[in-house]
């Protein structure tokens, strides 16, 4: 009945109201209150999202996460945002993923103690690859109707876990291995998951949402290749959004890949980046 200039007049209408709904408002500046409020909500969610049979180490206002020699979820985050690190505690962090034969990965923010980049330099660190980090006030932002979108119900964990390992991996078949770190994702105290879904109801991708302390983290964002550019990306992000604001949050943060398509779609709904986090490794 309708040819496809309704279907784009349609959803250039649908654009313009969402972004009108999810835009502007206040400028954030990063500083180290904000980075210390977003890295210890990312210590928070590692800890959280380390399954069971991981291993796990707080240390120097951050934690270290082993989860497998191969996961990316084995890293440490949130170092040296409280005060220097020192040379002990940076030894007892290196055994600790030494002795379980994983190789380190540390994240370090821009606004950690200066000490603590010279001494990873001094250790011969490299870099690994860095990650921009967003963070928008929800002060203004409406409420947004995403109809692709929905929670995923609590007995769809592999579901979720395929649907945003397609995204996530860029292919179709998903080893044991990478499955599991949807499945750990997804069963995350507090993790809030949510699935996109493409025309006739295929699951075409997903995300995650956690609230720590009144700061929305989004993040473990996927969609599948065959299903991008349908602004399904852009609608899981506002859903999140929408579920921010019920729940009363002040901000929202999340990480991407520097100068991707992902950062494009959280810039178009008003995030900014506020610091590079870059990962170091030995």
């Amino acid at each position: 009945m309708y040819g496809k200039s309704h279907s784009r007049m349609v959803h250039t209408l649908y654009d313009a109201l969402l972004a009108l709904a999810v835009t502007g408002g206040v400028l954030t500046f990063a500083d180290l209150a904000l980075a210390r409020r977003i890295e210890g909500a990312q210590t928070a969610q590692a800890l959280g999202c380390a399954p069971g049979g991981a291993a796990s180490l707080e240390i120097a206002g951050g934690c270290a996460i082993f989860a497998g020699v191969e996961s990316p979820l084995t890293q440490a985050v949130g170092l040296g945002l409280n005060g220097a690190v020192s040379e002990a505690e940076l030894d007892e962090l290196e055994s600790f993923f030494r002795c379980r034969g994983a190789r380190i990965a540390i994240e370090v923010c821009p606004l950690a103690d200066a000490c603590f980049l010279e001494m990873l330099g001094v250790r011969g660190y490299r870099v690994g690859q860095f990650d921009n980090v967003l963070a928008r006030s929800l002060a203004g932002v409406e409420i947004v109707i995403t109809p692709r979108v929905r929670r995923a119900t609590p007995n769809e964990s592999d579901l979720w876990a395929h649907t945003v390992g397609r995204g996530f991996f860029e292919q179709t078949e998903l080893t044991t291995e990478e499955m599991d770190v949807g499945r750990w994702v997804f069963g995350m105290p507090g993790a809030m998951c949510y699935l996109a879904c493409a025309e006739g109801g295929t699951p075409a991708g997903g995300a995650a949402l956690i609230v720590t302390q009144g700061l929305a983290t989004l993040f473990a964002d996927g969609v599948a290749r065959p299903y991008r550019r349908q602004r399904l990306h852009q609608e899981l992000i506002a859903a999140r959004l929408n579920e921010a604001l019920a729940q009363g949050c002040d901000m929202a943060a999340a990480a991407t890949a520097p100068a991707g398509a992902s950062q494009r779609n959280y810039e178009r709904l008003g995030f900014q980046v506020v610091y590079t986090r870059v990962t170091l490794t030995k």
